[in-house]
Formats: structure tokens, C-alpha cells, sequence
């Protein structure tokens, strides 16, 4: 399968934070979600792949090309999202439009950008300030789609949005990847909103990469078990990811490989997930 992005050993030191070997792929026509904790490391690794950032060691490649050396028309297949946007701010929406035009010449789509801004419901005349953050989140949305990009990068762009405005992206971003050869990365702190959209996702923790997979084989190898702080001991040790106690009762988060088949278990969320596994990666 060919991969729109693919990272090889990347590290990145700062000092008090580091990205450590980190490796993984964004197959092409897929959504991958970059999940983990404010300060994981996710918006680093984004500007790393954008080539924002040198890595120390590893290598980057987009479209099958090292992302340092990509030119100016293998930088407008990729369209960028980043969480407060980022036009000019006393620029109107129209003169956007006249901004990117320039920028992308031949590969801009003034039809496709009108008919986003309808669709949107945007203003016009308004200037970028004065528009809310759901505004300006789907302004720099159209702009990523009116250029004929084949791979997005977002960067918390459902962030600090309400539900009704992240549901709308989401259905969005499933439309774009209609495409066969549309893919997309995605970074939340927002796990729900990554389980509805994303094909792959993969888990930033304290910039380390904890793993990188499928996400209906993530929700198939975990459940939860409630039981009595006994009974959890019990279990296979190889079996208890973590574990959380509550007044009268524990909860373990369990990895069905390791655990009995005729154990009693019930689904959990992929939020679920991902809080137990960075509460055993921390203990």
C-alpha cells in the first residue's frame, strides 16, 4: 500500500521533552488520528512533517519524497488546518480568496471555494478577527479543500468547537476521503471525535509512540472488567493493562489476548483506551 506520509525513526530533542524513534504511516486513502495529552508532542511531529521543524535523526516522506525537499507543487497536494487559523487578521473573507488565488495559481478552484463559503455559510465582507472560532476553522477548511489538496494535516482543528460544528467537520473530512487517493492526519485531544472519523489511530505519549494501529483491532483487543479488587487480582497479570478503583468496586481495563475466553467483559470507549494505557505508562 502506498503511504501519503511515512516516518522512520524520527527523533526530536528539546531538552525537558523529546520525540523519541518515532515511526509510523499514513497509508494513502485513510484517516489516521494523532491522539495524546496536551504536551504529547503532536503539533511538534506536524510541523516536522510540514518540514517547520528539522528532526535531529530519522527520516520524513510525503507523497514518497522527503518532506525537506518537496517543491512548490508537492507542497499544494497537501492543505493545512492549524487550530486558530492563520490569515491575515483585517483580511475579509473575499480578500482571502484573492490571497490564495495568487498562491496557488493554476491549482486554485474558485468554484469549489464559492461553493464552500455557501455551503458554510460564511461572510464575505467580514474580516478574519471579527469571525468566531467555528468560522474560521471552516474558512481555513475551504481553503485546504479549493486547492485540489490529496493529503490534509490538521492540528487540533475540532478544538475549543461545539458538538454540533465538530460533527459538521467530521462529515466534512469523511467526504474528502471519498477520494481514493485523499488521505488525512488528524492531532485531538478530543478521542471521540477521532473515533468516528479515523481509520488508524496512533498514540503520542510523552513523545513516545505507545502504538500505531487499526482502530476497530484497538476496540477489539480491549474491554473493561468490574469486579471486586480480589477478583481483578486474580486475573492474568499479562491480561491487566491498568487498573482503576472506585469505593466499592475496580475497574481494569483488559487486553483480550492475554485474558480468559469465558471472562465476563464489557466494550469500552476509545477515550476509555487511551486513559488506562497512559495511566500504565506512567505507573
Amino acid at each position: 500500500m502506498t503511504n501519503a506520509i511515512e516516518l522512520i525513526d524520527v527523533n526530536k530533542n528539546y531538552g525537558r521533552f523529546a520525540l523519541e524513534r518515532i515511526c509510523f504511516s499514513v497509508p494513502q486513502g485513510s484517516i489516521v488520528g494523532l491522539v495524546g495529552e496536551n504536551g504529547a508532542g503532536k503539533s511538534t511531529l506536524i510541523k516536522i512533517i510540514l518540514a517547520l521543524r528539522k528532526p535531529d535523526s530519522g527520516k520524513v516522506y510525503v507523497f514518497g519524497q522527503e518532506a525537506a525537499a518537496l517543491g512548490a507543487r508537492e507542497k499544494a497536494r497537501i492543505g493545512v488546518v492549524f487550530d486558530e487559523g492563520s490569515f491575515p487578521a483585517h483580511f475579509t473573507v473575499s480578500k482571502i480568496a484573492r490571497m490564495l488565488q495568487l498562491a496557488y495559481q493554476n491549482q486554485w478552484d474558485a468554484d469549489s471555494w464559492a461553493g464552500y463559503i455557501k455551503k458554510f455559510d460564511l461572510p464575505e465582507n467580514e474580516v478574519f478577527s471579527k469571525l468566531s472560532k467555528g468560522m474560521k476553522m471552516k474558512l481555513s477548511i475551504a481553503a485546504a479543500l479549493s486547492h485540489h489538496a490529496e493529503l490534509l494535516i490538521l492540528d487540533e482543528a475540532t478544538s475549543g468547537l461545539d458538538p454540533f460544528i465538530r460533527d459538521e467537520i467530521i462529515g466534512i473530512l469523511n467526504e474528502f476521503t471519498r477520494e481514493e487517493n485523499h488521505s488525512i492526519l488528524i492531532s485531538s485531544h478530543i478521542v471521540t471525535d477521532l473515533e468516528k472519523l479515523c481509520d488508524y489511530i496512533a498514540f503520542l505519549h510523552h513523545g513516545k509512540l505507545l502504538f500505531m494501529d487499526e482502530k476497530d483491532e484497538i476496540m477489539r483487543r480491549y474491554a473493561m472488567f468490574s469486579g471486586s479488587e480480589e477478583e481483578v487480582g486474580a486475573l492474568p497479570k499479562s491480561a491487566v493493562v491498568s487498573v482503576r478503583r472506585h469505593k466499592y468496586s475496580v475497574e481494569a481495563l483488559i487486553d483480550r489476548t492475554c485474558a480468559p475466553e469465558d471472562l465476563s467483559l464489557h466494550p469500552c470507549s476509545l477515550e476509555d483506551i487511551i486513559i488506562y494505557l497512559s495511566k500504565s505508562e506512567d505507573s
